[in-house]
């Protein structure tokens, strides 16, 4: 299945005042790796939408937390196209602090087209989903240049 890495820092915003990164930026770094990844193998939200009325809403989620994060930490996100199901793309990322998985989740999103106001599930066409089965990375593994500031 077709894979993808993202990585950022941890921000100050982030943490609770405990000092550790408060849990619902978790589902945050889902998100924006999600769109990462997306665009990662030529399928950018924003693209879709202009050019096919494509959408890809949350559907469900969910994260197991393992290790705490803490300011400055750079962090790794992986995401895998985990299941292609007929109208839906289940995605799983792993949080990584180097070496270390700090949590793991997925992200469940439906292929939805929206037409004169409406909104409507339709099958995944065959050459999306044979793009999300294939093996290997997305063409964009993105590394964030503000990490050696």
């Amino acid at each position: 299945m077709k894979q993808n890495e993202f990585q950022l820092r941890v921000n100050f915003g982030d943490t609770d005042a405990a000092g550790i990164v408060y849990y619902p930026n978790y589902f945050k770094w889902f998100d924006i790796a999600g769109h990462q990844f997306f665009r990662s193998i030529g399928l950018s939200p924003a693209k879709l939408m202009k050019e096919q009325n494509i959408i890809l809403p949350l559907l469900d989620v969910g994260c197991t937390f393992e290790r705490p994060l803490y300011y400055d930490d750079i962090i790794t996100i992986k995401t895998t196209a985990e299941e292609v199901n007929r109208k839906t793309i289940k995605l799983r990322h792993e949080v990584f602090r180097q070496d270390v998985r700090t949590g793991h989740g997925f992200e469940l999103r439906g292929w939805v087209k929206e037409e004169n106001g409406r909104m409507f599930a339709v099958p995944i066409p065959d050459d999306v989903r044979q793009l999300l089965e294939e093996d290997g990375v997305g063409a964009c593994v993105h590394m964030n240049p503000l990490l050696n500031a």
